[in-house]
């Protein structure tokens, strides 16, 4: 046990008199300076853990070891795309204006994933993502294996600067810095490498007239060198509108090309990423020829659906598809598990189902009233015991000199803000003199959220020097969808809060006082619709109830809109 705990442990009087000296000091400074200090207060948290505990994996056990939970990467991971080197798959999904960029994992089986690092994971690849809005940033990566040159590529949007790829010969590893596409306009670039050696992108752009209805969207193509790097030739428009311009499709995009049995299939999502979307296919003789949709479009969608069925997936589409090294087809794609019909707090998930192949030679996941099922066997693979998907429990004592792949920033690294060697066991975190509210780069670390059901505990020992001194856990859903679970001083004593941060400003929902200056435990428990609130200090692990039954439909997609979902994590600022 690291000597910090057990001094505190063993000596708890002690310390309390040594935080209650210092945090006289301090507040004695700060009145001599007019409630502010040079150096902003520190916040410690001691531990950081998350139990998801939703309701269908508890009463649905998997019937066997070949048997696997969908969403198969559960909680925000939108965009999904895969791709193989004929042995491993790695897959990528979107992170808009998250620090480190577009997580990687890998798999053997497509069941058993492991993150092994972000691909953007430097500040070089991530430029301008200040100063954007928490969905704008990275959008829809497309990672690609090109077996030609032995080379992997991801290539994205940053709608805050334009189209870029990088690539790596090592997906373990480090990618290159980006290699910028200006000619390649709009957003959802993809690379297809034809077995001839000759390579393409495909994207999404505005249509080659002036747009007869908002959402009409076109799908391109240029041919692409891989040993300039660049693009050339003439561009093509390859889809105007969707696949059944009549109907006034909107948002076609998303898209990716194959090369099956030799013929080439465009395959794009339509009608948006809400409960009207969907996927669709079209093939052609020659990558740049003419594509006929498919008749029976679309291939993927849960749009037509009754809403009130049990357990339902919606907004399925944007999706990828990848031949396994056992001949067979398998698609990734995003969709939500809602509740009530509206309540997406977890935003958009990864899901990934068999493919099935029609008479006429066209893939389709789904077709008339079929659903997207959440348990689904794979056969020949049996699932390990640190998996991605149903209940489980992180751990997280921040003995560590880095943190865990899954803890996100807002924007850039934020190295600037914590430290998790100041006090060795701890992650330190400054008041900053920014707030979650501003689009730029707060104190703020975080972790998506994976279930409806969850319970989250942390402990923090915190004096802050004044009243705008707060540090806590903090619900965030954009710059104006928040609750926060704040330690803070009022007066000469402290106070625990929770806080509903909106466009209309901040509400308290509920205060305590805390009765000591010890280290402050805090909890939070969803139960789906509602929020609880908690604390605790020092030993005593009986909870005080700070406010129950919070309404969770704040935090939700159907309410904020947006295209990430809700992440949790510290947070601390000193500013007004």
């Amino acid at each position: 046990m690291k000597q910090y705990k057990l001094l505190y442990k063993t000596m708890p009087f002690l310390l309390s008199g040594l935080y209650l000296f210092a945090a006289h000091i301090q507040t004695s400074l700060a009145q001599n300076t007019g409630g502010k200090t040079e150096t902003p207060a520190t916040a410690y948290f001691d531990f950081f853990t998350y139990k998801g505990e939703d309701l269908f994996y508890a009463e649905n056990e998997l019937p066997g070891e070949a048997y696997f939970y969908n969403s198969v990467l559960p909680g925000w991971y939108s965009d999904p795309s895969i791709c193989t080197n004929g042995e491993d798959y790695f897959l990528v999904t979107s992170t808009f204006v998250y620090y480190p960029g577009v997580p990687i994992f890998h798999s053997r089986d497509l069941v058993n994933w492991k993150q092994i690092g972000h691909v953007l994971d430097r500040t070089s690849q991530l430029i301008n993502l200040e100063g954007q809005h928490t969905s704008g940033g990275i959008f829809a990566p497309a990672i690609e294996y090109n077996p030609h040159n032995k080379t992997y590529y991801m290539i994205t949007t940053n709608v805050g600067a334009g189209n870029f790829f990088v690539k790596t010969k090592d997906p373990f590893g480090s990618w290159s810095d980006p290699i910028w596409l200006r000619d390649v306009k709009g957003i959802d670039p993809s690379f297809f490498f034809d077995d001839d050696g000759k390579a393409y992108i495909v994207n999404n752009d505005a249509p080659g007239g002036p747009a007869l209805y908002d959402g009409h969207r076109a799908i391109r193509i240029r041919q692409f060198d891989v040993e300039t790097d660049k693009t050339f030739g003439p561009e093509k428009v390859l889809v105007d509108g969707g696949i059944k311009p009549e109907e006034k499709p909107i948002w076609i995009e998303g898209p990716h090309m194959y090369k099956i049995n030799g013929k080439y299939f465009l395959m794009a999502a339509e009608g948006g990423t809400g409960a009207g979307h969907s996927e669709v296919i079209l093939r052609s003789d020659m990558p740049m020829g003419d594509f006929k949709p498919w008749e029976k479009n679309p291939i993927l969608t849960q749009k037509h659906l009754d809403p009130k069925r049990p357990n339902p997936i919606t907004c399925a589409g944007h999706a990828d598809l990848i031949r396994t090294k056992e001949g067979d087809w398998w698609s990734v794609f995003l969709a939500c598990r809602p509740l009530n019909g509206e309540f997406e707090n977890l935003g958009r998930e990864t899901f990934i189902m068999p493919v099935r192949w029609s008479e006429d030679g066209f893939p389709f996941m789904t077709q008339g009233e079929e659903t997207i099922p959440m348990i689904i066997k794979r056969d020949g693979v049996q699932k390990g015991n640190d998996v991605t998907f149903g209940n489980f429990e992180k751990n997280e004592d921040f003995n560590s000199d880095t943190l865990a792949d899954y803890w996100m920033t807002l924007r850039a690294p934020a190295e600037h803000l914590y430290s998790l060697t100041k006090k060795p066991g701890y992650l330190a975190l400054e008041c900053a003199d920014v707030k979650a509210t501003e689009k730029k780069i707060p104190a703020f670390i975080c972790r998506r959220m994976q279930h409806h059901h969850f319970e989250v505990t942390a402990n923090v020992l915190f004096n802050p020097v004044n009243e705008t001194e707060t540090a806590g856990l903090l619900l965030y859903k954009d710059e104006t969808h928040q609750y926060f679970l704040s330690v803070r001083r009022s007066g000469r004593d402290k106070k625990v809060f929770v806080e509903e941060i909106s466009k209309n400003g901040t509400e308290i929902l509920g205060e305590k006082p805390v009765k000591d200056n010890r280290s402050i435990n805090l909890k939070v428990v969803s139960k789906g619709l509602y929020y609880d609130f908690y604390y605790s200090t020092g030993k005593n692990q009986t909870w005080d109830t700070i406010c129950a039954n919070v309404d969770a439909h704040f935090l939700s997609t159907a309410n904020s809109f947006g295209f990430t979902g809700t992440t949790i994590g510290m947070y601390a600022t000193g500013k007004e």
